[in-house]
Formats: C-alpha cells, structure tokens, sequence
C-alpha cells in the first residue's frame, strides 16, 4: 500500500508528477496530466517515458531512478543521522531532494517551489568554511541561521556540498535555491584526493577532453597538502549562468540511471552495464553519436592509462539541451585511484574481459575493439596516440598546478605512476 503522502517533482513552476512509496520503500511515479499536455514536456529519464500510466513501485524503474539521486556509504550515513530521519530512500528524498543534480526539485506535497525572486541563500563564512571543511562535509547545518532548511542532495560516496558562488563569496542554498558549483572534501584516510582529482581533470583538459572546471582550494594561510586544509571547487554543467547573474537547471541523468541500474550497479563486476552497454547508449541518443562516441572511448583510454579505476557508470552522465536533445556530459570524478594504497586497482569497466591494468596487451584491446565494433587498428592507433599526448602534457600541468596551488609533494606519485604505466602499457600494445 502506498503512503497517504505524495512528494511532487517539479520544473521550475511545473508539476511534473508525483513520486510514492510502497511498504518496502519501493518508489512508483506517475506523470502529470499537465506535464504530459505541456509544449515543454519531455521524459525525465530513459527508462521513463512519457506516458499517462503509473510506473508502479513494485516494477522498479522509478525507483531505480530516484534513488540514483542520493548520497551513498558514509556520506548517505552523516546526513541519516544529522537530520535524524529513517534510513530509506523516500525519506531522504523528501529531506533534501529540493537541489538534485539536474533540473528537477523534489518536494513534499503541501510545497511549491520559491519564486525566482524568493531564493534565498546565505553567505558562508571564513569559520564555517573552515568548520565545514575540517569536517570533510560532515555536519553541514541544515537549517544554516535561517528559518528556512537546505535542502540539497548529491549522488555518490563522498561527501559533497552544492553551493553558490559570485563575486560576494560562497553561499549555503535555502530550500530548493540552485546552486552553481560543488565543494568536495578530504576523505578521512586518504587526504590527497583533492589534489589527485585536479591534477587528473586538468591533464584530461589538456589532452582534448571535455571535463568540468575544477580548482583546488586551501584554508587561508594553510598548505594544500596538510589534512583537513583542502578541497575542490567543481563548476556545475548542469547550470547555466546568463549574463544577468540567473541560473538555470539544465537537466541530466547519470548511465545508471539512463541503462535501468540500482546505484550498487555501477560497476561491471558488480551486475552493472558494461562499456559497450554504454557506448550503446551513445550510440542510439546521442544528437552527436559519432563525436560523443569517440569522446567516450577516449574517456576509457584515458582511466586506464592515468590510473583512474573508478571510472564507473554513474560517473558517466548524459545532458539534455532544450531543445531535448541529449549529448554526453562533460566528464568529472577523474581521480588517480592507482596512485592511492589500500585501493582498488581493478578497472570498473573490462577491456577485452580483462580488468586487471595490469594485464592488458594488444590482444586485449583487439578482443575490446570487437566488444564495441570498432576497428581494431584505428583503436590501437588511438591508445598510442593517447599514451604520447599524455606523456607530453603531463610535466607541463604538474608544473601550472605548482605554479598555482603551490609544491605538493605527493604529486610525485601520481607523476612515476602515469608515466610508467603509459610505457608499460606502450610496450605491452607490441
């Protein structure tokens, strides 16, 4: 049975439709009949088209969908326990669904969203910046000094925290205010992941690629490399700013939530889709299918030869313009993961059923080219290509990020790291 309350998705001012749950937090969703006759209607996801009928909680399509939005592990943990709510996937969505990755809020029934001109935000200050990030995020106040919650949710096990940023400074959202930047903090054990994601988004930059902006920050005064001093400042595709200081929500859904998986699905091993379910997808949406394609090839070149083995399915995102076109997200969460003991080192996609890195040779590659329909030649050609645009840019962004962010001495493993295993990686292609 379904509970006596609804939560309504919305954008901007529309009501899309309306989210429920069943006994076992299982979560149906049904359009609007507003939605479904509105000239600006368009499908929420893939695996929710436009349709008059119910996508019904025990079906879990919808669920899969929403839960897609939510904060995972530890991070899921904190927020579960600040606001003191239960543990389901329902009840966080009603506590802070009002700022989602996307275009939608997700709100109680009884609410509607603010006027453009009521959002309201609230500045953050040196000492709350600073409680917030030797908290690594934990804690965030959710009623911030106002009367008005935050409510503000980010996929993924990290800790993150959506915020506004102008010329005035950093600002906390109040209800479903847009923000337009996202801070990520020091993980307890592994305090150099700030550094290790902005050197490797930035040599992706630097190769060709379509990444997110991001900027390593310190507190005033403090060397990025000590613990509990540093985190990202990454820019948000899925807002746009115009030339008046207004955002706008654009909206977008991860891979996992476009293929039909459950958050713990994100990798291949695990019961995810693989590389080539998501090149399908590409293949068969995308308004570029030919140019996003190839941008998604090399995005998996690039993770294998830079040391990033968490390159997953929700780290993959597709954007939908306004016209409701749909294109590949620019790429983000590119970490160094090889370059951090006590870590996983198996690739969460396999490249010709191998995801050891360690165990890929041209064979592998050939057996890849094939999975994907590709020519195994020009593939070939492309991860040569890829190892010397690497190889070539690298010294100059270690250089430009000491030049910004000061010496970082840790960076020298990333560094020997990239550089061995794209000569190794050469050789093995032999």
């Amino acid at each position: 049975m379904a509970k006596a309350n609804t939560l309504n998705l919305w954008y901007e001012k529309q009501l899309v439709g309306n989210l429920w749950n069943n006994d076992l937090d299982r979560i149906g969703f049904r359009y609007s009949a507003d939605w479904l006759a509105s000239e600006t209607r368009f499908a929420i996801s893939l695996q929710l088209p436009l349709q008059a009928k119910d996508f019904p909680s025990d079906e879990g399509n919808a669920h899969r969908f929403f839960s897609n939005l939510l904060p995972e592990g530890q991070a899921r943990a904190h927020i579960i326990n600040d606001l003191k709510i239960t543990d389901s996937d329902y009840s966080l969505l009603e506590a802070i669904g009002g700022e989602c990755a996307g275009a939608f809020n997700i709100l109680p029934d009884i609410s509607e969203p603010e006027l453009r001109e009521n959002w309201e935000y609230t500045k953050l200050s040196k000492e709350g910046l600073e409680t917030l990030v030797k908290r690594r995020g934990n804690g965030i106040n959710f009623r911030n000094g106002s009367n008005k919650p935050i409510r503000l949710s980010l996929a993924g096990a990290q800790n993150k925290c959506p915020i506004l940023i102008t010329d005035n400074g950093r600002f906390l959202p109040s209800n479903e205010a847009p923000t337009s930047h996202i801070l990520k903090f020091q993980l307890a054990d592994y305090s150099h992941v700030p550094a290790y994601e902005t050197i490797l988004m930035k040599l992706a930059k630097s190769i060709g690629m379509n990444v997110a902006n991001i900027e390593l920050r310190a507190l005033d005064g403090l060397p990025a490399s000590k613990p509990n001093t540093s985190f990202v400042e990454i820019e948000r595709y899925d807002r746009v700013v115009d030339d008046e200081g207004n955002i706008f929500r654009l909206h977008q859904e991860d891979f996992c939530q476009a293929l039909g998986y459950g958050y713990n699905q994100k990798y291949q091993a695990d019961g995810g889709p693989g590389f080539s379910d998501c090149l399908t997808l590409i293949r068969e949406n995308s308004g570029e299918p030919a140019e996003d394609s190839l941008a998604l090839i090399d995005w998996q070149i690039f993770n294998f030869l830079a040391g990033n083995s968490d390159g997953h399915a929700k780290n993959l995102s597709i954007l939908y313009s306004k016209d409701n076109s749909l294109r590949l997200a620019p790429f983000y969460d590119l970490v160094c993961t090889r370059a951090i003991k006590r870590i996983a080192t198996e690739l969460a996609f396999a490249i010709g059923e191998e995801y050891n890195p360690g165990r890929i040779y041209k064979r592998n590659w050939e057996a890849f080219a094939k999975e994907i329909d590709m020519n195994a030649r020009f593939l070939i050609k492309t991860v040569e290509d890829s190892i010397e645009k690497i190889l070539d840019n690298l010294p100059k962004v270690i250089q430009e990020f000491e030049d910004d962010y000061g010496k970082y001495s840790a960076l020298q493993r990333v560094e020997q790291f990239i550089r061995g295993h794209c000569r190794s990686a050469s050789q093995k292609l032999k």
